[in-house]
């Protein structure tokens, strides 16, 4: 066996052969958790099973309920959360884990290997890393009620990103009850081993949910870092509240009614600024957002390559967040980036006909083999994504394009591009976290058969295989630019901008993590 390593510094989690990786674990003194917060969400937390959604708001209530073998901190590397030791045999095929002691389940019972074990099987599935690391697996056991063996049929670089992915769906862990219900049902009955428990006898689905401390949980000793790092809770419960709007929960914050809020409206923030006893959390790299018009491939007439390659003339980063009313020090400039701008794998590569330029783009569409068939733009009504959408739009129809807009809440957008037909674009936006990999990015790594949109390229997959095995980042950057180059041609979304959607939070609250993702642990309300 390799050199013992304690903590869980770069070297020791990343090094190869038949290194031996360990950390400490602590059993602090139990610091006072004192106060309720009372927090306002991007949306109400409505599925409640983190194994099969790629919801934001569902893998927001996952990381405070739940946890994970590994876990990425703020310098996007990954550090091992649930897990104390492991190790990686010289031929990279053999990795052993043990879990850290103490671990429990909300209901009391200790967390055991095989719960984890299959835990990953019932997320693996459900993952497009999780189905790539499946295929490479040869075997996944429990040794002792700690420890665990995963046994590679080939060498696969990435299988700690993959275990401590901060992507929706996430994989974390759960009880053997819940791990065996199949994951093409929704587990019902909410256990963890997280910081918070989930409180169903005090849940009011449309008003409120309660996330209270667990006090049995045993955090790490190493200080917060992202989703990484010492879990120390240091209040007693979170009252996740429901607001009709964001006017009415920027208000309430502006008033002290409540402690936090996710995402602010833009056209309030001057107001927001200048409220007394309120401060505002922005971030920029993979704390940014993307923006993207999401194509479907299936039918007319973005089922023509050529059509949907006329909208990167059309997609104006600039003028569509200047219409949002992201402020300057908010946004990216034109960022050409499928794997977002100041991020690890950035490039232009393929971007050279992207150029906003109408006259250019009204050519082209006239040479495309468009026939006037109309464009179905499924908009939802009061967002920013609307907004994004009717700038396009505008562009579209000054090129020539047919548009029918259709104005609809986002339940019945989730619901109709399921569909293969009745639908042409949506705008959305997500996470840096989520877009910056080729892995993770929702409409790269999904294929025809898996994703509302159904872009097909047999390069791609291929390619992500590529990336997945290649030994190191500079092998993986040039793997990111030829996928781009491919996507590009492809076009199974457009971006319309990179951009920071800032929180709000009373100066009660300290000692904040920084992040765009919401988290309360480490959190403290001031007397």
């Amino acid at each position: 066996m390799g050199m013992l390593h304690h903590g869980t510094g770069r070297r020791a989690i990343l090094a190869g052969g038949a290194t031996l990786a360990a950390s400490g674990i602590i059993h602090p003194r139990e610091a006072r958790a004192a106060g309720t917060l009372d927090i306002v969400l991007e949306s109400e937390v409505v599925i409640l099973d983190p194994h099969v959604i790629t919801a934001a708001i569902t893998r927001t209530f996952a990381t405070h309920v739940f946890d994970t073998l590994f876990a990425m901190d703020d310098h996007g590397q990954i550090q091992p959360q649930m897990v104390e030791a492991w190790e990686n045999s010289a031929d990279r095929l053999t990795w052993r884990f043990r879990l850290r002691d103490g671990l429990k389940w909300h209901d009391g019972a200790p967390v055991t290997a095989a719960e984890c074990v299959l835990s990953l099987q019932r997320w693996a599935p459900r993952d497009p890393l999780g189905r790539m690391l499946a295929a490479a697996t040869a075997s996944m056991e429990a040794t002792d009620a700690r420890s665990f063996v995963l046994t590679l049929k080939e060498p696969f670089p990435l299988l700690l990103q993959m275990l401590g992915k901060p992507n929706a769906p996430l994989p974390v862990m759960m009880p053997e009850r819940l791990a065996r219900v199949p994951n093409t049902q929704r587990i019902t009955e909410i256990v963890g081993s997280g910081p918070f428990r989930f409180r169903a006898d005090l849940w009011r689905p449309g008003n409120l949910m309660v996330l209270e401390r667990f006090a049995d949980y045993v955090p790490r000793s190493e200080a917060p870092s992202f989703l990484a790092g010492g879990k120390v809770v240091k209040v007693d419960q979170l009252n996740l509240r429901v607001m009709p709007d964001q006017m009415t929960g920027a208000n309430a914050l502006m008033q002290g009614e409540i402690h936090y809020m996710q995402y602010l409206p833009f056209d309030l923030l001057p107001r927001l600024e200048r409220a007394r006893g309120v401060a505002l959390l922005g971030l920029g790299g993979l704390q940014q957002f993307q923006g993207s018009f999401r194509l479907n491939h299936a039918a007319p007439p973005f089922d023509n390559p050529a059509v949907r390659r006329v909208l990167w003339k059309l997609a104006d980063q600039t003028a569509i967040l200047t219409a949002i009313g992201v402020p300057e020090r908010f946004r990216a400039p034109q960022c050409p980036s499928f794997w977002m701008c100041n991020a690890p794998y950035s490039t232009e590569a393929g971007a050279d006909a992207a150029r906003v330029d109408i006259a250019a783009a009204r050519a082209e569409l006239a040479a495309s083999g468009y026939r006037g068939e109309p464009v179905i733009a499924m908009e939802v009504g009061g967002s920013i994504s609307q907004t994004a959408s009717m700038v396009l739009v505008q562009n579209m129809k000054d090129a020539g394009f047919t548009v029918d807009q259709q104005v609809m809440d986002w339940g019945t957008v989730l619901a109709r591009r399921v569909r293969r037909d009745g639908w042409s674009m949506f705008s959305v936006y997500a996470n840096g976290t989520d877009m910056f990999s080729p892995l993770t990015h929702f409409y790269i790594a999904s294929t025809c058969a898996d994703f509302p949109g159904w872009s097909c390229d047999d390069r791609i997959p291929r390619l992500l295989q590529s990336f997945a095995k290649a030994e190191d980042e500079a092998a993986r950057a040039r793997v990111a630019a030829d996928i781009q180059t491919i996507a590009y041609e492809l076009t199974p979304s457009v971006m319309w901008g990179q951009f920071t959607i800032p929180a709000g939070y009373r100066t009660t609250l300290k000692n904040i993590v920084q992040s765009s993702y919401p988290i309360f642990w480490g959190v403290e309300l001031a007397a």
